[in-house]
Formats: C-alpha cells, structure tokens, sequence
C-alpha cells in the first residue's frame, strides 16, 4: 500500500496526518475547523483515500495556519505515498456537480507545481470558515505535492456548493491521477522522471 505519516509540528500548530493512496475512502479528521473537516472529509471520501488527520492549531488567532499548514502536510504525504510515480497514471480531468455548483479539477502530476484557481463569487464565510483560505490550502498542497492543479467553477451560486464541488472533484482526480496502469512502463514522461 502505497501510504505516508507526516508529523509537523510549528510554533503555530501541531498535525500528525496518515495518508494512504490505495485505501477504501475511510478517514478521522479533526482540524479544530468544522468545515473544512466536512471537505475533507469529502475530499477522502470520494478519492478512495485513506486520510487521518489530527491538527492542533491556533484557532484563538485565526483558521489560516491550520487550514496551510494541513495543506503542506497533505502535499508532503501524497508526494511521499507515490514512491517513485512508477507506472501512474500521471493525469486526470474531473468535473463534479454539486446541486446547480459545476467545478472541473485538472491534475497533473508533474513534479512542478503551479495553481491555478479560478474561483469567482464565493461568499466570504461559511460559517465561521473564511473561504479565501480554500485557495491557501490548494496553494500549500502543490507546492508540497509537486503537482500542476488547475481549479475552475463553470457556475454556482451556493458557496458550500461551490467549495465541495471543488473538493469532491479533487478527490476524484488525485485517485484517478495516481492510479497505476499496468500498460504504462516505468515513469510516464519522456524525460525519464517526474
């Protein structure tokens, strides 16, 4: 099984995370952030993950440290997991509905990281979840992960819809991404490595 144990600890916060590519979508995540545990939630649900998460953080200043530093510890499993990318599918292109929300999710996994979120219309909060802080948890996850992510909403009007849209959609491309096809011999690149 292809999986990885991250433990970060920061003046800001305190994570152990568990992560496992080829799992069963089963996951216990508990962040201290009630939605953003909902999205990932989601996220392993939908990927066939295997996620554990304990964060530690602190929330008495505000949700951004935990949501990033998650984000980058996320990456640093998912790059770890993937061992050598021998044999990966290397690439996946996901669009998710969620009630009227439409979001299409582009992967690849490169070995470069580069974000681009094109995310219009959300409102600030849901909840007491500042949304600006989906795009810093995209933003620390490629870097960390060394992937190419392109995010884009084709419409949507409900800003939880549009959010686990985004994160439904994630899911589903990083398990259709890191699959492995036993057509494909060694790593899936020209150069020879990713």
């Amino acid at each position: 099984m292809r999986n990885a144990t991250i433990n970060r600890t920061t003046k800001e916060t305190a994570i152990q995370l568990n992560f496992a590519i080829d799992g069963k979508g089963t996951s216990s995540i508990n962040t201290g952030v009630g939605f953003f545990d909902h999205m990932l939630t989601l996220m392993t649900k939908h990927g066939l993950f295997d996620l554990d998460v304990q964060c530690d953080g602190d929330l008495e200043v505000d949700q951004h440290h935990s949501v990033e530093d998650i984000g980058i510890a996320l990456g640093q499993a998912f790059n770890e997991a993937l061992e050598n990318k021998e044999g990966i599918t290397r690439y996946a292109n996901i669009t998710t509905p969620m009630d009227e929300a439409l979001s299409t999710v582009t992967l690849d996994i490169s070995g470069r990281s580069y974000l681009v979120f094109n995310v219009d219309g959300l409102k600030d909060k849901v909840g007491n979840f500042d949304t600006e802080l989906v795009e810093e948890f995209f933003q620390a996850f490629v870097s960390n992960a060394k992937v190419n992510l392109h995010i884009n909403i084709e419409y949507g009007r409900n800003t939880h819809h549009i959010i686990e849209s985004i994160f439904k959609g994630f899911g589903r491309a990083l398990d259709q991404a890191s699959m492995i096809n036993p057509r494909i011999e060694g790593v899936p690149s020209t150069k020879g490595s990713l």
